[in-house]
């Protein structure tokens, strides 16, 4: 008789926001939030590289069922380029392949640079991005000194300004969209600017609903650990329905959840007409009088038909 495997670690359930900092990979921080905790199941949301610092969404247990939905969600990014040298990887860990001089520049040239890249634009990946080709991470085959065909992607620019212009290096907020890679941008505004560039420092301001200002330190989360031990770590942990807290809510009748967590799509009185939506469902057991409460069962689409059809389900 085959033998069950045995779970190591703590079952726990919600979504930490932690501030990456310089030098790790999103990977290596993961991995290090996770013994703090001891969970026994977690996942990041997307990679930082070892250069950037700021929010990283980490999905303990069943919040990872819905990572990928702040994976798709725009991002808010301040970054550093400096003018003048161009590298291979677009940022200051790669090699130097080409330096020229900085032209006269004031905020106006910059800003008719910049238009280039406000709205809607096709961008091309570097080749030290994390998407696979046949199988292989790019920056793999960048590292082996290996270049491929990248097709563009199309991106939005909702915002990106100037907040800073001194000396060769330059300041730029970013908000955008999903796949947006920051180093690109740099790497082709040097090149209309007609001088190279490359990031020099990045941080990630917000994902989705998540800012800078709620994200913790990994000094933060020892001295709390150290104070409290796991359970003052837990209160840390935002609720599952946090990562689609800007989509509606549908109360999908007793009924009908039956049905959804067979996977059937159900018909609901006033659910919108289109999208998606979070599940919510009656808490049972309310004493008479106590008002009624809710919690999040998981998200829904809304079909042609207009039924709401199951798509990721919290299993309790």
């Amino acid at each position: 008789m085959a033998r069950q495997r045995r779970q190591r670690g703590r079952p726990i359930d919600g979504i930490l926001l932690l501030d990456k900092p310089h030098g790790l990979s999103s990977n290596e921080a993961l991995q290090r939030v996770k013994r703090l905790y001891g969970a026994a199941k977690a996942g990041h949301t997307g990679s930082l590289d070892p250069i950037a610092t700021g929010v990283l969404p980490l999905c303990f247990g069943e919040a990872t069922k819905f990572s990928q939905f702040l994976l798709n969600s725009d991002k808010r990014y301040l970054t550093e380029i400096k003018l003048g040298v161009r590298t291979d990887s677009s940022d200051c860990e790669g090699e130097v392949v080409s330096e020229k001089p900085v032209p006269e520049l004031d905020l106006e040239d910059l800003e008719n640079a910049l238009d280039a890249f406000r709205g809607e634009i096709d961008q091309v990946p570097s080749m030290f991005s994390a998407i696979k080709h046949q199988g292989q991470p790019l920056y793999k085959l960048a590292r082996q000194g290996l270049e491929v065909e990248r097709e563009a992607r199309r991106i939005t620019v909702f915002e990106i300004r100037v907040d800073a212009f001194e000396g060769d290096v330059l300041t730029l907020f970013i908000h955008c969209s999903k796949g947006t890679y920051v180093r690109t941008i740099a790497d082709d505004l040097g090149e209309a600017l007609g001088c190279g560039a490359h990031v020099i420092a990045l941080r990630r301001l917000s994902v989705g609903p998540f800012d800078i200002e709620e994200t913790h330190t990994f000094e933060a989360l020892e001295a709390v650990r150290d104070g409290g031990g796991h359970k003052a770590l837990d209160e840390l942990l935002k609720p599952l329905e946090t990562s689609v807290a800007q989509w509606p809510e549908v109360l999908v009748p007793e009924a009908s959840t039956w049905f959804m967590q067979k996977g059937q799509p159900v018909q609901i009185a006033h659910a919108p007409t289109a999208g998606q939506v979070r599940l919510m469902e009656r808490i049972p057991g309310a004493a008479p009088g106590e008002p009624e409460r809710h919690r999040f069962f998981g998200v829904g689409e809304v079909m042609d038909d207009g039924r709401i059809a199951p798509r990721r389900l919290v299993v309790r």
